[in-house]
Protein backbone atom coordinates (compact mmCIF):
# COMPACT_ATOMS: atom_id res chain seq x y z
CA UNK A 1 0.00 0.00 0.00
CA UNK A 2 1.14 3.54 -0.75
CA UNK A 3 1.54 6.74 1.25
CA UNK A 4 -0.56 9.27 -0.63
CA UNK A 5 -1.00 13.02 -0.23
CA UNK A 6 -4.21 14.53 -1.59
CA UNK A 7 -4.13 18.30 -2.08
CA UNK A 8 -7.43 19.97 -1.29
CA UNK A 9 -10.41 19.01 0.88
CA UNK A 10 -13.14 19.98 -1.57
CA UNK A 11 -15.63 17.55 -3.05
CA UNK A 12 -13.12 15.95 -5.41
CA UNK A 13 -10.34 15.74 -2.84
CA UNK A 14 -12.45 14.16 -0.11
CA UNK A 15 -14.05 11.61 -2.43
CA UNK A 16 -10.66 10.70 -3.91
CA UNK A 17 -9.15 10.33 -0.45
CA UNK A 18 -11.97 8.06 0.74
CA UNK A 19 -11.76 5.82 -2.32
CA UNK A 20 -8.01 5.36 -1.82
CA UNK A 21 -8.24 4.90 1.96
CA UNK A 22 -10.90 2.21 1.53
CA UNK A 23 -8.32 0.30 -0.52
CA UNK A 24 -5.87 0.42 2.38
CA UNK A 25 -3.63 3.29 1.31
CA UNK A 26 -2.35 5.72 3.94
CA UNK A 27 -4.02 8.94 2.80
CA UNK A 28 -3.42 12.45 4.12
CA UNK A 29 -5.43 15.40 2.83
CA UNK A 30 -3.67 18.77 3.01
CA UNK A 31 -6.00 21.77 3.10
CA UNK A 32 -4.73 25.34 2.93
CA UNK A 33 -7.73 26.96 4.64
CA UNK A 34 -6.85 27.89 8.23
CA UNK A 35 -7.21 25.55 11.15
CA UNK A 36 -10.44 26.17 13.04
CA UNK A 37 -13.35 24.32 14.57
CA UNK A 38 -14.28 21.12 12.74
CA UNK A 39 -16.84 21.49 9.95
CA UNK A 40 -20.25 21.97 11.62
CA UNK A 41 -22.50 18.93 11.75
CA UNK A 42 -25.71 20.97 11.72
CA UNK A 43 -26.76 22.19 8.27
CA UNK A 44 -27.68 25.72 9.36
CA UNK A 45 -24.32 26.18 11.06
CA UNK A 46 -22.48 24.84 8.01
CA UNK A 47 -24.33 27.39 5.88
CA UNK A 48 -23.98 30.44 8.12
CA UNK A 49 -20.80 29.92 10.12
CA UNK A 50 -18.33 27.88 8.09
CA UNK A 51 -15.87 29.89 5.98
CA UNK A 52 -13.90 28.26 3.17
CA UNK A 53 -11.93 31.13 1.66
CA UNK A 54 -10.08 28.82 -0.68
CA UNK A 55 -13.26 27.68 -2.45
CA UNK A 56 -14.67 30.40 -4.69
CA UNK A 57 -17.96 28.53 -5.20
CA UNK A 58 -18.49 27.55 -1.56
CA UNK A 59 -21.78 29.42 -1.06
CA UNK A 60 -22.86 29.44 -4.67
CA UNK A 61 -25.59 27.16 -6.07
CA UNK A 62 -24.86 23.46 -6.50
CA UNK A 63 -26.68 20.30 -7.46
CA UNK A 64 -25.45 16.72 -7.44
CA UNK A 65 -26.42 14.78 -10.55
CA UNK A 66 -27.68 11.17 -10.57
CA UNK A 67 -24.33 10.11 -12.08
CA UNK A 68 -22.54 11.36 -8.97
CA UNK A 69 -25.09 9.72 -6.67
CA UNK A 70 -24.83 6.35 -8.44
CA UNK A 71 -21.07 6.35 -7.80
CA UNK A 72 -21.38 7.48 -4.18
CA UNK A 73 -24.06 4.91 -3.38
CA UNK A 74 -21.95 2.05 -4.77
CA UNK A 75 -18.49 3.19 -3.65
CA UNK A 76 -18.89 5.45 -0.59
CA UNK A 77 -21.89 4.34 1.49
CA UNK A 78 -20.64 6.30 4.51
CA UNK A 79 -21.31 9.52 2.57
CA UNK A 80 -24.96 8.57 2.08
CA UNK A 81 -25.46 8.11 5.83
CA UNK A 82 -23.84 11.45 6.71
CA UNK A 83 -25.62 13.41 3.99
CA UNK A 84 -29.03 11.98 4.85
CA UNK A 85 -28.45 12.83 8.51
CA UNK A 86 -27.63 16.41 7.49
CA UNK A 87 -30.97 16.76 5.71
CA UNK A 88 -29.89 16.10 2.12
CA UNK A 89 -32.73 16.13 -0.40
CA UNK A 90 -33.62 12.87 -2.13
CA UNK A 91 -34.88 13.58 -5.64
CA UNK A 92 -35.77 11.57 -8.72
CA UNK A 93 -35.35 13.71 -11.81
CA UNK A 94 -38.17 11.91 -13.63
CA UNK A 95 -40.63 11.54 -10.78
CA UNK A 96 -40.34 15.27 -10.03
CA UNK A 97 -41.65 16.18 -13.50
CA UNK A 98 -45.39 16.65 -14.16
CA UNK A 99 -47.21 13.35 -14.68
CA UNK A 100 -48.55 14.39 -18.08
CA UNK A 101 -45.00 14.66 -19.34
CA UNK A 102 -43.39 11.56 -17.80
CA UNK A 103 -46.33 9.15 -17.48
CA UNK A 104 -46.28 6.37 -14.85
CA UNK A 105 -42.97 5.56 -13.20
CA UNK A 106 -41.14 2.60 -14.77
CA UNK A 107 -38.60 -0.05 -13.89
CA UNK A 108 -35.22 1.56 -14.37
CA UNK A 109 -36.32 5.05 -13.40
CA UNK A 110 -34.29 4.68 -10.21
CA UNK A 111 -31.26 5.63 -12.32
CA UNK A 112 -32.57 9.21 -12.06
CA UNK A 113 -32.28 9.20 -8.25
CA UNK A 114 -29.96 11.64 -6.52
CA UNK A 115 -29.23 13.09 -3.09
CA UNK A 116 -28.27 16.75 -3.09
CA UNK A 117 -27.49 19.64 -0.73
CA UNK A 118 -25.99 23.10 -0.54
CA UNK A 119 -22.22 23.05 -0.96
CA UNK A 120 -21.29 23.77 2.72
CA UNK A 121 -23.69 21.09 3.96
CA UNK A 122 -22.41 18.60 1.41
CA UNK A 123 -18.76 19.28 2.18
CA UNK A 124 -19.28 19.06 5.95
CA UNK A 125 -20.92 15.66 5.49
CA UNK A 126 -18.08 14.48 3.23
CA UNK A 127 -15.48 15.70 5.72
CA UNK A 128 -17.09 13.77 8.58
CA UNK A 129 -17.37 10.66 6.41
CA UNK A 130 -13.72 10.91 5.34
CA UNK A 131 -12.46 11.01 8.90
CA UNK A 132 -14.43 7.90 9.82
CA UNK A 133 -13.05 6.20 6.69
CA UNK A 134 -9.47 6.53 7.97
CA UNK A 135 -8.45 9.66 6.05
CA UNK A 136 -6.19 12.13 7.88
CA UNK A 137 -7.20 15.73 7.14
CA UNK A 138 -4.63 18.41 8.00
CA UNK A 139 -6.08 21.89 7.76
CA UNK A 140 -4.05 25.08 7.67
CA UNK A 141 -1.29 23.51 5.55
CA UNK A 142 -0.57 25.77 2.59
CA UNK A 143 1.41 23.94 -0.08
CA UNK A 144 3.76 26.19 -2.05
CA UNK A 145 5.66 23.68 -4.16
CA UNK A 146 6.87 20.15 -4.81
CA UNK A 147 9.89 18.20 -3.64
CA UNK A 148 11.61 16.01 -6.24
CA UNK A 149 14.56 13.71 -6.70
CA UNK A 150 16.14 16.30 -9.01
CA UNK A 151 16.13 13.91 -11.94
CA UNK A 152 15.90 14.93 -15.59
CA UNK A 153 14.17 15.23 -17.97
CA UNK A 154 11.19 14.12 -15.86
CA UNK A 155 11.79 14.63 -12.14
CA UNK A 156 10.10 12.27 -9.73
CA UNK A 157 7.91 14.11 -7.23
CA UNK A 158 8.66 12.85 -3.73
CA UNK A 159 6.28 15.07 -1.78
CA UNK A 160 5.27 18.68 -1.22
CA UNK A 161 6.73 21.75 0.45
CA UNK A 162 4.52 23.68 2.87
CA UNK A 163 4.59 27.42 3.49
CA UNK A 164 6.31 26.90 6.87
CA UNK A 165 9.22 25.19 5.12
CA UNK A 166 8.33 21.61 6.00
CA UNK A 167 8.77 18.87 3.41
CA UNK A 168 6.02 16.24 3.51
CA UNK A 169 6.94 13.05 1.67
CA UNK A 170 4.69 10.66 -0.20
CA UNK A 171 4.78 7.84 -2.72
CA UNK A 172 2.17 9.70 -4.78
CA UNK A 173 0.87 13.29 -4.75
CA UNK A 174 -2.71 13.68 -6.00
CA UNK A 175 -3.62 17.25 -6.91
CA UNK A 176 -7.32 17.91 -6.20
CA UNK A 177 -6.75 21.64 -5.84
CA UNK A 178 -9.57 22.48 -8.21
CA UNK A 179 -9.77 25.38 -10.62
CA UNK A 180 -7.09 27.35 -8.79
CA UNK A 181 -4.53 24.56 -8.85
CA UNK A 182 -0.97 25.86 -9.17
CA UNK A 183 0.44 22.50 -10.26
CA UNK A 184 1.77 23.80 -13.58
CA UNK A 185 3.91 26.50 -11.97
CA UNK A 186 5.07 24.11 -9.23
CA UNK A 187 6.27 21.62 -11.82
CA UNK A 188 8.21 24.15 -13.85
CA UNK A 189 9.74 25.57 -10.66
CA UNK A 190 10.88 22.03 -9.83
CA UNK A 191 12.68 21.75 -13.16
CA UNK A 192 10.05 19.82 -15.10
CA UNK A 193 8.91 20.64 -18.60
CA UNK A 194 5.67 22.64 -18.57
CA UNK A 195 2.48 20.55 -18.73
CA UNK A 196 0.30 20.95 -21.80
CA UNK A 197 -2.32 23.50 -20.72
CA UNK A 198 -5.19 25.14 -22.51
CA UNK A 199 -7.26 27.84 -20.85
CA UNK A 200 -9.87 30.42 -21.84
CA UNK A 201 -12.66 32.37 -20.19
CA UNK A 202 -15.75 30.17 -20.47
CA UNK A 203 -17.77 33.30 -21.30
CA UNK A 204 -20.67 32.86 -18.85
CA UNK A 205 -21.82 34.89 -15.86
CA UNK A 206 -24.12 33.61 -13.11
CA UNK A 207 -26.57 35.50 -10.92
CA UNK A 208 -27.79 33.13 -8.19
CA UNK A 209 -29.87 33.34 -5.02
CA UNK A 210 -30.73 30.84 -2.26
CA UNK A 211 -34.14 30.46 -0.64
CA UNK A 212 -35.75 28.67 2.31
CA UNK A 213 -39.32 27.41 2.43
CA UNK A 214 -41.62 29.01 4.97
CA UNK A 215 -44.11 26.14 4.70
CA UNK A 216 -41.86 23.09 4.72
CA UNK A 217 -42.69 22.40 1.07
CA UNK A 218 -40.44 22.43 -1.95
CA UNK A 219 -41.40 24.32 -5.12
CA UNK A 220 -43.04 22.22 -7.80
CA UNK A 221 -40.69 21.06 -10.56
CA UNK A 222 -42.54 22.01 -13.74
CA UNK A 223 -39.75 21.22 -16.22
CA UNK A 224 -36.07 20.27 -16.34
CA UNK A 225 -33.81 21.97 -13.83
CA UNK A 226 -31.76 23.64 -16.61
CA UNK A 227 -34.03 25.69 -18.88
CA UNK A 228 -32.75 27.57 -21.93
CA UNK A 229 -34.52 30.71 -23.12
CA UNK A 230 -33.85 33.67 -25.41
CA UNK A 231 -30.41 35.06 -24.36
CA UNK A 232 -30.63 33.60 -20.84
CA UNK A 233 -30.83 30.26 -19.01
CA UNK A 234 -32.66 29.59 -15.74
CA UNK A 235 -31.39 26.88 -13.39
CA UNK A 236 -33.55 25.70 -10.47
CA UNK A 237 -31.67 23.61 -7.92
CA UNK A 238 -33.27 21.70 -5.02
CA UNK A 239 -31.14 21.42 -1.88
CA UNK A 240 -31.22 20.24 1.75
CA UNK A 241 -33.62 21.09 4.58
CA UNK A 242 -36.28 22.77 2.43
CA UNK A 243 -33.79 25.12 0.79
CA UNK A 244 -33.02 25.63 -2.88
CA UNK A 245 -31.38 28.06 -5.28
CA UNK A 246 -32.18 29.71 -8.59
CA UNK A 247 -29.56 30.87 -11.09
CA UNK A 248 -29.91 33.19 -14.08
CA UNK A 249 -26.99 32.79 -16.46
CA UNK A 250 -26.03 34.54 -19.67
CA UNK A 251 -22.98 35.72 -21.58
CA UNK A 252 -20.49 37.66 -19.49
CA UNK A 253 -20.44 40.19 -22.33
CA UNK A 254 -24.15 40.97 -21.93
CA UNK A 255 -23.95 44.46 -20.44
CA UNK A 256 -27.71 44.98 -20.59
CA UNK A 257 -28.31 42.18 -18.09
CA UNK A 258 -25.71 43.28 -15.55
CA UNK A 259 -28.55 44.88 -13.62
CA UNK A 260 -29.42 41.36 -12.47
CA UNK A 261 -26.97 41.98 -9.61
CA UNK A 262 -29.76 44.02 -8.03
CA UNK A 263 -32.27 41.81 -6.16
CA UNK A 264 -35.31 43.78 -7.37
CA UNK A 265 -34.27 43.43 -11.02
CA UNK A 266 -33.32 39.79 -10.50
CA UNK A 267 -36.79 39.04 -9.18
CA UNK A 268 -38.41 41.07 -11.96
CA UNK A 269 -36.52 38.97 -14.49
CA UNK A 270 -37.41 35.62 -12.91
CA UNK A 271 -41.07 36.61 -12.81
CA UNK A 272 -41.10 36.52 -16.62
CA UNK A 273 -40.59 32.73 -16.68
CA UNK A 274 -43.84 30.97 -15.72
CA UNK A 275 -42.22 27.55 -15.17
CA UNK A 276 -39.68 28.97 -12.71
CA UNK A 277 -41.14 32.16 -11.19
CA UNK A 278 -42.68 30.35 -8.22
CA UNK A 279 -39.21 29.25 -7.04
CA UNK A 280 -38.79 32.80 -5.65
CA UNK A 281 -41.95 32.59 -3.50
CA UNK A 282 -39.97 31.99 -0.31
CA UNK A 283 -37.55 33.57 2.14
CA UNK A 284 -34.23 34.60 0.54
CA UNK A 285 -31.26 33.38 2.58
CA UNK A 286 -28.61 35.03 0.41
CA UNK A 287 -28.24 38.09 -1.72
CA UNK A 288 -27.72 37.81 -5.45
CA UNK A 289 -24.35 36.09 -5.71
CA UNK A 290 -22.44 36.78 -8.92
CA UNK A 291 -19.90 34.40 -10.41
CA UNK A 292 -17.87 35.33 -13.48
CA UNK A 293 -14.37 34.97 -14.88
CA UNK A 294 -14.61 31.17 -14.86
CA UNK A 295 -12.08 29.42 -17.03
CA UNK A 296 -12.34 26.41 -19.26
CA UNK A 297 -9.00 24.76 -18.52
CA UNK A 298 -7.36 21.50 -19.47
CA UNK A 299 -4.02 20.16 -18.20
CA UNK A 300 -2.08 17.13 -19.36
CA UNK A 301 1.08 15.85 -17.63
CA UNK A 302 2.20 13.69 -20.56
CA UNK A 303 3.53 15.85 -23.42
CA UNK A 304 4.76 14.43 -26.73
CA UNK A 305 4.38 10.95 -25.30
CA UNK A 306 6.58 11.57 -22.25
CA UNK A 307 5.62 12.46 -18.66
CA UNK A 308 6.77 15.91 -17.59
CA UNK A 309 7.13 14.46 -14.08
CA UNK A 310 6.26 11.29 -12.21
CA UNK A 311 4.92 10.71 -8.73
CA UNK A 312 2.14 13.26 -9.21
CA UNK A 313 -1.29 13.20 -10.90
CA UNK A 314 -4.08 15.75 -11.30
CA UNK A 315 -7.68 14.68 -10.66
CA UNK A 316 -11.01 16.40 -11.33
CA UNK A 317 -10.97 20.17 -11.78
CA UNK A 318 -7.19 20.23 -11.24
CA UNK A 319 -7.02 18.24 -14.49
CA UNK A 320 -9.87 19.82 -16.48
CA UNK A 321 -12.76 22.14 -15.66
CA UNK A 322 -15.54 23.86 -17.59
CA UNK A 323 -18.53 26.14 -17.13
CA UNK A 324 -20.48 24.64 -14.19
CA UNK A 325 -24.03 25.29 -15.45
CA UNK A 326 -24.62 21.66 -16.45
CA UNK A 327 -23.40 20.46 -13.04
CA UNK A 328 -21.05 17.72 -14.22
CA UNK A 329 -17.85 18.66 -12.37
CA UNK A 330 -18.34 16.53 -9.25
CA UNK A 331 -19.48 13.53 -11.32
CA UNK A 332 -16.45 13.74 -13.60
CA UNK A 333 -14.10 14.19 -10.63
CA UNK A 334 -15.44 11.09 -8.88
CA UNK A 335 -15.25 9.03 -12.08
CA UNK A 336 -11.67 10.26 -12.53
CA UNK A 337 -10.82 9.32 -8.94
CA UNK A 338 -12.15 5.83 -9.54
CA UNK A 339 -9.81 5.50 -12.52
CA UNK A 340 -6.92 6.39 -10.21
CA UNK A 341 -8.10 3.91 -7.56
CA UNK A 342 -8.37 1.13 -10.13
CA UNK A 343 -4.95 1.89 -11.60
CA UNK A 344 -3.36 1.67 -8.15
CA UNK A 345 -4.82 -1.83 -7.85
CA UNK A 346 -2.97 -3.03 -10.93
CA UNK A 347 0.12 -0.81 -11.22
CA UNK A 348 2.70 -0.10 -8.52
CA UNK A 349 3.13 3.69 -8.16
CA UNK A 350 6.82 3.00 -7.51
CA UNK A 351 7.01 2.03 -11.19
CA UNK A 352 7.00 5.76 -11.76
CA UNK A 353 7.16 6.15 -15.51
CA UNK A 354 4.68 3.36 -16.23
CA UNK A 355 2.22 4.69 -13.67
CA UNK A 356 2.33 8.22 -15.09
CA UNK A 357 1.80 6.98 -18.64
CA UNK A 358 -1.01 4.60 -17.71
CA UNK A 359 -2.91 7.26 -15.76
CA UNK A 360 -2.69 9.58 -18.74
CA UNK A 361 -3.93 6.78 -21.01
CA UNK A 362 -6.96 5.87 -18.89
CA UNK A 363 -7.75 9.56 -18.39
CA UNK A 364 -7.75 10.19 -22.14
CA UNK A 365 -9.83 7.07 -22.80
CA UNK A 366 -12.48 7.43 -20.10
CA UNK A 367 -12.50 10.98 -18.67
CA UNK A 368 -11.51 13.07 -21.67
CA UNK A 369 -14.72 12.32 -23.63
CA UNK A 370 -16.81 13.59 -20.68
CA UNK A 371 -14.85 16.82 -20.60
CA UNK A 372 -15.01 17.33 -24.35
CA UNK A 373 -18.77 16.68 -24.46
CA UNK A 374 -19.33 19.30 -21.77
CA UNK A 375 -17.09 21.80 -23.54
CA UNK A 376 -18.95 21.16 -26.82
CA UNK A 377 -22.31 21.92 -25.21
CA UNK A 378 -21.00 25.06 -23.48
CA UNK A 379 -19.58 26.54 -26.65
CA UNK A 380 -22.74 26.01 -28.65
CA UNK A 381 -24.95 27.42 -25.90
CA UNK A 382 -22.74 30.49 -25.48
CA UNK A 383 -22.75 31.10 -29.24
CA UNK A 384 -26.54 30.75 -29.26
CA UNK A 385 -26.93 33.27 -26.43
CA UNK A 386 -24.65 35.77 -28.13
CA UNK A 387 -26.63 35.42 -31.36
CA UNK A 388 -29.78 36.15 -29.34
CA UNK A 389 -28.16 39.28 -27.91
CA UNK A 390 -27.22 40.41 -31.41
CA UNK A 391 -30.74 39.71 -32.67
CA UNK A 392 -29.59 37.21 -35.28
CA UNK A 393 -30.43 33.51 -35.73
CA UNK A 394 -27.86 31.04 -34.46
CA UNK A 395 -26.76 28.96 -37.41
CA UNK A 396 -24.52 25.91 -37.19
CA UNK A 397 -23.71 22.99 -39.42
CA UNK A 398 -23.24 20.76 -36.38
CA UNK A 399 -26.10 18.29 -36.69
CA UNK A 400 -25.47 17.03 -33.16
CA UNK A 401 -26.47 20.43 -31.76
CA UNK A 402 -29.58 20.53 -33.90
CA UNK A 403 -30.56 17.06 -32.75
CA UNK A 404 -29.89 18.01 -29.13
CA UNK A 405 -32.29 20.95 -29.48
CA UNK A 406 -34.86 18.79 -31.23
CA UNK A 407 -34.59 16.09 -28.54
CA UNK A 408 -35.49 18.57 -25.82
CA UNK A 409 -38.49 19.87 -27.79
CA UNK A 410 -39.63 16.31 -28.50
CA UNK A 411 -39.17 15.33 -24.84
CA UNK A 412 -42.00 17.72 -23.93
CA UNK A 413 -44.45 15.44 -25.75
CA UNK A 414 -43.10 11.88 -25.46
CA UNK A 415 -42.39 10.07 -22.13
CA UNK A 416 -39.74 7.88 -23.75
CA UNK A 417 -37.91 10.93 -25.04
CA UNK A 418 -38.39 12.67 -21.68
CA UNK A 419 -36.29 9.87 -20.20
CA UNK A 420 -33.80 10.03 -23.05
CA UNK A 421 -33.23 13.76 -22.64
CA UNK A 422 -33.19 13.53 -18.84
CA UNK A 423 -30.68 10.69 -19.06
CA UNK A 424 -28.25 12.94 -20.90
CA UNK A 425 -28.92 15.84 -18.52
CA UNK A 426 -28.47 13.52 -15.52
CA UNK A 427 -25.19 12.29 -17.02
CA UNK A 428 -26.24 8.65 -16.86
CA UNK A 429 -26.30 8.04 -20.63
CA UNK A 430 -24.44 9.58 -23.56
CA UNK A 431 -26.01 11.20 -26.64
CA UNK A 432 -24.54 8.40 -28.74
CA UNK A 433 -26.37 5.83 -26.62
CA UNK A 434 -29.64 7.75 -26.91
CA UNK A 435 -29.51 8.39 -30.64
CA UNK A 436 -28.20 4.89 -31.29
CA UNK A 437 -31.45 3.41 -29.93
CA UNK A 438 -33.60 2.18 -32.84
CA UNK A 439 -36.38 4.59 -33.73
CA UNK A 440 -35.19 7.51 -31.59
CA UNK A 441 -33.84 9.65 -34.41
CA UNK A 442 -37.07 9.34 -36.42
CA UNK A 443 -39.21 10.27 -33.41
CA UNK A 444 -36.99 13.21 -32.51
CA UNK A 445 -37.12 14.55 -36.05
CA UNK A 446 -40.89 14.12 -36.25
CA UNK A 447 -41.68 15.69 -32.87
CA UNK A 448 -38.91 18.22 -32.38
CA UNK A 449 -37.07 19.33 -35.49
CA UNK A 450 -39.73 21.90 -36.49
CA UNK A 451 -40.21 23.20 -32.93
CA UNK A 452 -39.45 26.81 -31.97
CA UNK A 453 -35.87 27.55 -30.96
CA UNK A 454 -37.07 27.92 -27.36
CA UNK A 455 -40.20 25.82 -26.83
CA UNK A 456 -40.70 26.70 -23.13
CA UNK A 457 -42.85 29.76 -22.33
CA UNK A 458 -40.75 32.82 -21.63
CA UNK A 459 -40.11 36.41 -22.68
CA UNK A 460 -38.42 37.68 -25.79
CA UNK A 461 -35.20 39.55 -25.15
CA UNK A 462 -37.02 42.84 -25.57
CA UNK A 463 -39.62 41.84 -22.99
CA UNK A 464 -36.91 40.72 -20.58
CA UNK A 465 -35.02 44.00 -20.88
CA UNK A 466 -38.21 45.98 -20.40
CA UNK A 467 -39.04 44.00 -17.24
CA UNK A 468 -35.73 44.89 -15.56
CA UNK A 469 -35.41 48.44 -16.86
Amino acid sequence: MAQIIVLGSGLGGLCTAMLLARDGHEVTVLERDPVGPPPPEHADAAWTDWARRGVSQFRLPHVMLPRWWQQVRSELPEVQERLEAAGGRHLNMIEALPFERRGPMRDGDERFDTLTARRPVLEAALSAAAETAGVTIRRGVAVIGLTTDGGTPAPRVTGVLSADGAAITADLVVDCGGRRSALGSWLTAAGARPPAEERADCGFIYYGRHFRSGTGEHPAVLTNLLQNYDSLSVITLPADNCTWSVVLTTSSRDKELRGLRDPARWHAALAQYPLAAHWADAEPISGVDVMAGIEDRHRRLVVDGRPVATGVVAVGDAWACTNPSVGRGASIALAHARLLRDLLRETDPQDHDKFARRFDEVTMQAAEPMYQATLWYDRHRLAEIEADIAGTPYRTEDRRWLMNKALFAASLHDPDLTRAYSGIASFVVTPDEVFGTPGVVDRVVALGMAAPQYPLPGPTRGELLAAIA
